[in-house]
């Protein structure tokens, strides 16, 4: 598959803005404004077209709020669902297909502040910046953008973003043992450039993927968020909620999926989780 640079350069400029646009947010409390496009614009330097393009997809996140003459706004807290609340069995078999990566940028810059957060390294520290596209037997599946501290990995190559695994290559090349993530996963819609590159119409439903990894001392090592097409691939997820013995009466609320009283509080909950790529017809 040849990669088109113009959309490839179009994607990479609007993922800056929508970074920036994401420190912001997390700056302020649900309510509160942000800046005016035009502040933002001349702020970011860039056009409108591009900021709008991540300004669009943050709404349709649900992380901001456009309301008519008035502005753009910090939108409400999300209600979150923690399958596992302590340490249990987590399992993530790798998804169906061969998997390649065509490199779109591999540069190494300052964490700044949203990121410097997330890896608990100061804002000036450099990281290795990675954005990369994802295919699954030749065919494109997701952007990916990685973001890993650069003295963990100063010898990383673009060879082994591009081949094998690359928690194999952190663990073999680097000595860094990954241990465990935390991942989130949204809705989205993907943008004209985005589209380009995944081969799939402009506002086409995805996936929006957010993990923090940490190594076998606690330590964060990687941040990345993707963007995963929404027609060929899901997420199935198997949960084994454990015997009862007896049944008690259900807590106030319930899981979202499944009815009220259907697994005991405080007992363990095995999850597994496998990414599904579907057959293009």
């Amino acid at each position: 598959m040849e990669i088109d640079p113009s959309a490839s350069r179009a994607v990479l400029k609007r993922e800056k803005v929508r970074d920036a646009i994401l420190e912001l947010i997390e700056e302020r409390s649900p309510g509160d404004a942000i800046p005016s496009e035009r502040v933002l614009c001349s702020e970011l330097g860039v056009s409108r077209p591009t900021l709008r393009a991540a300004v669009d997809q943050l709404v349709v996140a649900g992380l901001l709020v456009r309301e008519h003459g008035r502005g753009m706004f910090v939108a409400g807290e999300k209600i979150t669902q923690e399958l596992v609340a302590d340490r249990q069995t987590f399992s993530l078999p790798q998804a169906a297909g061969t998997w390649t990566s065509r490199l779109l940028e591999f540069s190494t810059l300052p964490a700044g502040a949203r990121v410097g957060r997330k890896l608990r390294v100061s804002p000036a520290a450099e990281i290795r910046y990675v954005a990369r596209l994802r295919l699954v037997d030749g065919s494109p599946m997701a952007i990916e953008y990685l973001h890993v501290p650069a003295d963990l990995v100063p010898d990383l190559s673009s060879d082994e973003l591009e081949n094998g695994d690359l928690y194999e290559h952190l663990k073999e090349r680097h000595g860094v043992q990954v241990s465990e993530a935390v991942q989130s996963i949204e809705p989205t819609v993907v943008t004209q450039g985005e589209g380009s590159l995944l081969s799939v119409p402009e506002l086409s439903p995805a996936l929006l993927f957010e993990r923090l990894t940490s190594d076998t001392h606690g330590r964060p090592v990687e941040y990345v968020h993707s963007i995963y097409r929404g027609d060929r691939y899901r997420i199935v997820s198997r949960l084994a909620l454990g015997p009862r013995t007896e049944r008690v009466p259900p807590r106030e609320g319930h899981h979202p999926g499944i009815p009220p009283g259907d697994f005991m509080p405080g007992e363990p909950v095995t999850f597994s989780t496998r990414g599904v790529v579907q057959s293009e017809l």
